[in-house]
């Protein structure tokens, strides 16, 4: 089994600000790396583990046994509303897990060879294989320029049409890369990487669960509870950018200066504008280099205590 590697642990748990009666949520348990870390600053708390790997949610459970106070719910973070209620702090780490990238019968990786799936949970119906010999050209394309920002949509979108049937990782990999040009194949970086990462997020619906968390986990988060999210590619952080700015962001058109008690303030306060992982563990953990890790806190607002 591959290790897995927790991306800025310690940066997340300063961002979390752990109380040791607290009520935690990992939207994003995978192996337990940053779940055991809260689980080390709690003393009379409870955390929640959400995942859609079961893989990830037995694992963890072997990884954190010498801890009571877990709750293990096979279900997406977007739904932990209907579990939760009133937490301390939400953490979620949006990064793929090193086992579910380096185990090929997964289906995420474009360096090893196995099926096309690339579920993060099994029991869903739609897998790679659906959208890479289902979709039509057209919406293809679509997939591979919004989510993967891949300036080569079309033509590779075309080729896959052409090519079908694709069965499996590196029969993809190979398709993709005889549909680009020479001049992009010679440049740094693997060529199917972000057509790899656009079927992923449509496979999984990455940004649609990101967008109704988003929304709505205010409605379970108390006053000076907080939400640190790490994000690993620019469509994911530029939602939280754009959610954690609306949060902190005061709409007055006011000019003339007023008394510091008349100041209104917004409901949430900034905890940082964005960190990046230092050169030191970008070089003990590859993964760690897109990542960016942003954080706010409540002040006020609704609280049903």
């Amino acid at each position: 089994m591959t290790k897995h590697v927790s991306v800025m642990p310690q940066k997340a748990i300063e961002l979390l600000d752990v109380k040791e009666d607290g009520v935690y949520v990992d939207g994003t348990l995978g192996r337990g790396g940053h779940s055991k870390l809260i689980l080390e600053r709690l003393k009379k708390g409870k955390l929640y583990c959400f995942d859609l790997d079961e893989e990830a949610i037995e694992e963890s459970k072997e990884f954190l046994k010498d801890y009571d106070n877990v709750v293990y719910i096979h279900d997406n973070y977007m739904n932990m509303n209907k579990y939760v209620d009133q937490v301390d702090g939400i953490l979620l780490d949006l990064g793929v897990s090193s086992p579910q990238f380096d185990e090929a019968v997964r289906g995420f990786s474009y360096r090893y060879d196995g099926p096309l799936d690339m579920r993060m949970n099994k029991e869903d119906e739609l897998s790679a294989k659906e959208v890479v010999n289902g979709y039509d050209e057209e919406r293809l394309a679509k997939v591979l320029w919004e989510y993967g920002e891949e300036k080569n949509s079309r033509r590779i979108a075309r080729k896959i049409v052409e090519s079908r049937p694709i069965e499996t990782t590196l029969q993809l990999v190979e398709v993709i890369k005889s549909a680009l040009p020479a001049k992009v194949l010679s440049k740094k970086g693997h060529p199917a990487k972000q057509s790899f990462q656009a079927i992923r997020i449509e496979v999984n619906h990455e940004l649609d669960s990101l967008k109704h968390f988003l929304d709505t986990f205010d409605s379970i988060l108390k006053i000076d509870g907080r939400v640190v999210i790490i994000t690993f590619h620019s469509l994911e952080d530029k939602m939280v950018k754009y959610c954690f700015k609306r949060l902190t962001t005061v709409d007055d058109d006011k000019k003339i200066a007023l008394r510091p008690e008349d100041v209104k303030q917004a409901d949430y306060e900034l905890l940082n504008h964005g960190d990046k992982a230092d050169q030191q563990e970008i070089e003990n953990n590859t993964r760690a280099k897109s990542a960016i890790i942003r954080g706010v806190r409540k002040r006020h607002g609704k609280d049903s205590n």
